[in-house]
């Protein structure tokens, strides 16, 4: 701060002891007298909103001096100056973790001081002490009290203290614990960072006024506590620097020079600050509090005297007199403190007539709950809308709304992947991506998304190799059982097998999927209520004041994700079930080829490894124009149109063969067939990877009858068995029966999975998620949340005690209400008088 000179014109409270003719004096007419009284008066308005500031926790820019600086700096027998009286808080300051608010009340009438300390939770005073000794045992009990109640070194929650005494100014400090560079012995070593760190927070405010104290003995260059204060105010503006025991640097002058120079701290703190030189009193015997403020006179007029007297030539009294002794200071602080309040009364006057405008409507939302408390057909009404409300909100969201934002609120697919926990598709080795991957979706878009997904990854499955010896044991079972189609109903066999163990998994992982998609509509909805009720309120409605009710809104979500896990169960079972019926020994689903008949049928049915014409979804995303080609061909394996132009007129390279595939079906085995022909009539296939995958035309199927020949193949010749080559009769051969029935099984497998996908499963997603969600969704939550009694409903609102602690609320509401409003009264007086 630019310290200012003490003006003339200040008027400083009088610190002379009142007698008989003082007191005669005072009872003449004075024109000072309503001058003082309005200082008076706005200083009593300033303490009153302090203490209630610091009793309710109000953040309110009161004009404060702030007092800071190392240990054993001078800071508490400022205090005790300024005071007029000893208190001996020196001898614990060791001990002092918390600030220390002292008002300082000019009682011209109070000839003994007299303190009270305010209530730690209340904005009272307790009783009045008179025993110096007693207050500092008070400072000291309240910190260690309060450091063990919370298991800390230090406390930034204040002790407030009032003393009225005739020999105090008007004046208001906040004494803060002195910094160390080491904690004492018992304290944790974060002890001083702690401090630092509380008392930059204290003196953050550009409200208050800094007063830093520093020893005479310290240089300005090597001031480690200064470069604290630069930190917090980098320019002095509200700083008021104090050098404190001034004595002991006097000896050290001898030339007018050098006392001008130390006086200017020249190059250290700036051209615009003057910093106060002040020297008080070293004995510390036991004296009267007379005696006490003569001693604080005597050293101001001994310093004076050697600058004056034992310094050649003195010193520039003009410009640094103002600046040095205690008396000096006293004035300065208590007029810049006036000044800022009558500055800051207007400011201050705005602020509470906002804060108890505040504090009304607390207490209004306050009343209205303790109110609904009572009144349970009230909160059933609000809740049952509130329910409605989101369930509303959620069938939007599957039906196609785009608010809030996708962009904001929507997921990437490997966004869902990650946070649902699914991870990849199991068994699946391909990387799925479905179109519009990279897009933000959710609600409807999302789960036609995870159903897209989804069946790209069972469509890239083929059906997988299986050893010779699993298709002996089938085969050989088979046989021995007797009766015709041994070959069919091996290959069959392997296919159901297949099925359950490859594709059970894809289901569940895919119910799992879209069970988080619809679970996340939940956050979604809630937003989207929230905005409704914020644009409603905006317009004049009346808010239904839900929002606080903590419990109701857990017990709703809690409702809507277990209705969401009962979906996914459910669904599961379902596809469980149709899994089962068309892998079952008792389906006709692998010999749909001899029901229907015709190879051409067959053809345009079953496609391996490629989803139906029907599997239709639209790329929206910046990558579908470069991307169309590799979508087609890569995950649904379409060739090029011209391509199957051709393959509709002939296979390349199987044109012949077609033909010749045509006239075998229609032909009659023969009694004795060749010992050449193949033990089973071959599929038109190729291998890929181990796995048969089916190309161009194919030869229908002959079902093995018990008179036919092609059963000799699988009679024991002399040798035994010899099914699959390998020392056979048959080994050699192209078409052996291992190779035949892996084929079939294959074309088994791709006509299960399409009846599954088709005709089952996809169906049985819609009805049993989103149908039901968008149907059953607002029954389900009523019935869960409100078919209940009054008693059980409640708990959802009212916890055990809560009624107590909204009636404790409510207390404190109003007595801040009553505090505030009289501050405010009291403002507008002072603003008036202004």
């Amino acid at each position: 701060m630019a310290s200012a000179t003490a003006s003339k014109g200040t008027h400083a409270t009088p610190v002379k002891t009142p007698n008989s003719k003082s007191a005669s004096k005072r009872s003449q007419p004075n024109p000072m007298d309503s001058a003082n009284s309005d200082l008076r008066c706005r200083f009593d308005a300033y303490n009153r909103l302090q203490a209630a500031a610091v009793a309710f926790g109000e953040k309110l820019p009161i004009p404060e001096i702030v007092a800071l600086g190392g240990q054993s700096d001078g800071k508490s027998s400022l205090l005790e100056a300024l005071l007029g009286f000893r208190f001996n808080v020196r001898e614990v300051e060791m001990g002092t973790r918390r600030p220390l608010i002292l008002q300082m009340v000019h009682d011209s009438m109070a000839l003994e001081p007299k303190c009270r300390f305010q209530e730690e939770e209340s904005e009272e005073y307790g009783s009045t002490i008179v025993s110096a000794s007693t207050i500092a045992d008070v400072i000291k009990a309240r910190t260690d009290a309060l450091l063990k109640k919370n298991k800390t070194a230090v406390s930034s929650k204040p002790i407030v203290m009032r003393a009225e005494y005739a020999y105090c100014p008007n004046l208001t400090i906040i004494d803060t614990p002195g910094f160390v560079l080491k904690a004492k012995k018992g304290e944790p070593e974060s002890t001083p960072d702690d401090i630092l760190a509380m008392v930059k927070s204290l003196a953050s405010p550009p409200h208050r006024i800094l007063l830093f104290l520093q020893q005479s003995s310290v240089e300005w260059c090597s001031s480690l506590w200064l470069d604290v204060v630069r930190d917090i105010d980098p320019t002095f503006r509200r700083t008021i620097i104090v050098v404190s025991k001034f004595d002991n640097r006097l000896k050290e002058f001898t030339d007018r020079w050098e006392v001008d120079r130390y006086l200017s701290a020249s190059g250290y703190l700036g051209d615009n600050t003057n910093p106060y030189f002040v020297a008080l009193p070293k004995d510390r015997g036991t004296i009267s509090n007379d005696e006490f403020r003569k001693q604080i006179s005597q050293v101001d007029s001994d310093v004076l005297h050697h600058l004056r007297e034992s310094v050649s030539g003195g010193f520039n009294e003009e410009k640094y007199g103002s600046f040095i002794g205690f008396g000096s200071l006293r004035s300065y602080l208590e007029a810049e403190l006036q000044k800022r309040y009558r500055e800051a009364a207007p400011t201050t006057l705005a602020l509470l007539e906002q804060r108890c405008s505040e504090v009304s409507s607390e207490l209004a939302h306050l009343e209205t709950k303790l109110q609904a408390t009572s009144d349970v057909a009230y909160l059933r009404k609000f809740a049952m809308l509130h329910a409605a409300s989101i369930s509303s909100h959620v069938r939007a969201l599957i039906g196609g709304a785009v608010d809030p934002a996708p962009e904001q609120w929507g997921r990437t697919t490997e966004e869902e992947r990650a946070e649902s926990g699914v991870g990849n598709w199991p068994g699946v080795i391909a990387d799925i991506k479905p179109p519009n991957a990279t897009l933000k979706l959710y609600g409807g878009a999302a789960f036609e998304r995870v159903i897209h997904e989804f069946r790209c990854a069972t469509y890239s499955i083929e059906c997988p190799p299986v050893s010779r010896e699993k298709v002996a044991n089938i085969l050989l079972a088979h046989a021995g059982r007797g009766g015709g189609g041994r070959a069919t109903e091996a290959a069959a066999e392997i296919a159901r097998a297949a099925a359950r163990s490859w594709l059970s998994p894809l289901l569940e992982t895919v119910c799992d999927r879209l069970a988080f998609v619809l679970r996340n509509l939940f956050d979604l909805a809630v937003e989207r209520n929230r905005n409704q009720e914020l644009n409603y309120y905006e317009q004049g409605g009346r808010s239904t004041h839900m929002d606080s009710y903590v419990g109701f809104h857990a017990a709703l979500r809690h409702c809507y994700y277990r209705f969401i896990l009962d979906l996914s169960k459910q669904c599961k079972q379902l596809i469980r079930h149709h899994l089962d019926s068309v892998t079952s020994p008792y389906s006709q689903v692998c010999y749909e080829n001899d029901i229907l008949g015709g190879l051409g049928s067959m053809t345009a049915i079953y496609r391996s490894n490629q989803p139906p014409s029907t599997s239709f979804f639209l790329e929206l995303s910046d990558s579908a124009t470069d991307q169309y080609h590799k979508v087609q061909e890569d995950q649904e394996n379409v060739p090029p149109k011209g391509q199957q132009q051709q393959q509709q007129q002939t296979t390349p390279g199987k044109g012949s063969e077609t033909k010749e595939a045509l006239r075998e079906s229609h032909m009659t085995v023969p009694e004795t067939p060749s010992p050449d022909q193949p033990s089973d009539v071959t599929y038109g296939g190729k291998k890929e990877n181990g796995n048969y995958v089916e190309g161009g035309g194919r030869k229908r199927q002959a079902r093995f009858t018990a008179g036919s020949r092609n059963a000799d193949n699988f009679r024991p010749n002399q040798n035994g068995f010899h099914l699959f080559g390998g020392g056979g009769e048959f080994g050699p051969k192209s078409g052996s029966a291992y190779s035949e029935i892996c084929s079939s099984a294959a074309q088994h497998f791709a006509r299960i999975r399409d009846v599954l996908i088709e005709r089952s499963v996809l169906s049985t997603f819609n009805s049993g998620f989103l149908t039901s969600c968008q149907d059953r969704l607002v029954v389900a939550i009523f019935m869960d949340l409100f078919a209940v009694n009054d008693e059980k409903f409640m708990d959802m609102f009212v916890a055990p005690g809560a009624v107590d602690l909204l009636q404790n609320e409510r207390q404190s509401l109003l007595k801040r209400q009553k505090i505030l409003q009289s501050c405010m009264n009291e403002f507008k007086n002072i603003a008036r008088a202004l």
